[in-house]
């Protein structure tokens, strides 16, 4: 390894690590302001959200069939149907779908 590999992680170490320790050391009290809380509430499903939808739209071979996946699951889900049937309607979908275009 080059020296230059060690300075990378080591920044890249000490970023994690004061991106962690800052907010302990620096928020003692608890968050009173709503704005915050509802930002800080919401950051895990739109990390979630970000790092999902592209995921569903590109793992197909073709895009046209993952978001037809992605809008009939949403569809279903508003319905209220759980987790499994989502799933399999949307492997489903992608699986007519491919058979189809391709």
């Amino acid at each position: 390894m080059s020296g230059n590999a060690y300075i990378y992680i080591f920044i890249s170490a000490a970023v994690s690590f004061f991106i962690r320790i800052l907010p302990l050391t620096l928020i003692r009290k608890p968050i009173q302001n709503k704005f915050i809380k509802s930002f800080l509430y919401y950051v895990p499903y739109i990390t979630l959200a970000v790092m999902t939808f592209p995921a569903i739209i590109q793992a197909t071979s073709s895009p046209l069939a993952g978001i037809a996946a992605l809008v009939i699951g949403i569809v279903i889900s508003f319905m209220g149907a759980g987790l499994l049937p989502v799933a399999c309607v949307c492997c489903a979908v992608v699986f007519i779908l491919e058979l189809f275009i391709a």
